[in-house]
């Protein structure tokens, strides 16, 4: 059985902090956010799927996964029920700065903020934390991406349907209840992305993207390996492990 508490920074005494970070300096730092996924799907999914990729990054490659932040902004979803988003990415900013300055002093060489909450104001957010940093030219690097940058996956990126749905069931299947979606048919020729899926009535109220209700199982596990696989490539390109510089 695969202990995640190996990699989680929360779970680990100072030596096996010290350990790691000599080992493989590299700190994973998931981010989302609070919002409305359907009636299918848990509204921590966004830091949900951040958190279990790194995890799983770090498992494979080592490094230190972070607790994920839930606080996120942007998006169209703020005054859906359940949500809380933040309008002012300012705070945030200010978190995530404060933490680096500590990984740096920590020892870590590499800091990947990854969000799983992709909407604009939030990839502007990390993009902007990670130039900021990096201009400094310091000791620790930062390297910003998320869940919808991750290239050459079967499933294109939503929001709530098919790919995220398919994604969280890889990772927490327990958390997943497409029971909860009525059985009403779409419009053959309904854009999947549209307007429409605000309304309160409609049977994907705020979930844009496939009807999640044609998920194939067999398309989750081979839709987290791939994930984790490019995220590991991403990584490696930044900071090659011992392997890579033999």
């Amino acid at each position: 059985m695969t202990n995640y508490a190996d990699v989680q920074f929360e779970y680990l005494l100072p030596w096996q902090l010290r350990e790691r970070v000599a080992s493989r300096p590299v700190a994973y730092i998931p981010l989302g956010t609070y919002e409305w996924h359907g009636e299918h799907l848990p509204v921590g999914l966004d830091s949900l799927t951040s958190h279990g990729l790194c995890l799983r990054a770090a498992m494979v490659d080592g490094g230190i996964a972070f607790p994920p932040h839930y606080y996120g902004t942007g998006g169209g979803h703020g005054a859906y029920p359940w949500t809380i988003i933040k309008d002012n990415p300012d705070e945030i900013e200010s978190q995530l700065h404060f933490t680096l300055q500590r990984m740096e002093t920590f020892g870590f060489k590499l800091a990947v903020l990854f969000s799983g909450h992709f909407a604009d104001t939030q990839l502007d957010m990390i993009d902007r934390v990670a130039s900021r940093w990096n201009s400094k030219d310091g000791a620790l690097k930062v390297f910003a991406t998320a869940v919808n940058r991750i290239e050459g996956l079967a499933i294109g990126p939503d929001h709530a349907a098919l790919f995220e749905t398919t994604l969280l069931v890889a990772m927490h299947p327990e958390l997943v209840h497409l029971e909860n979606l009525a059985d009403t048919p779409l419009p053959v020729d309904e854009n999947p992305f549209g307007t429409q899926r605000h309304d309160t009535a409609h049977p994907l109220y705020g979930i844009f993207g496939p009807d999640p209700r044609k998920f194939n199982p067999a398309q989750a596990k081979p839709l987290l390996d791939a994930s984790v696989a490019w995220l590991v490539s991403q990584v490696r390109k930044h900071i090659p492990t011992k392997d890579q510089n033999t």
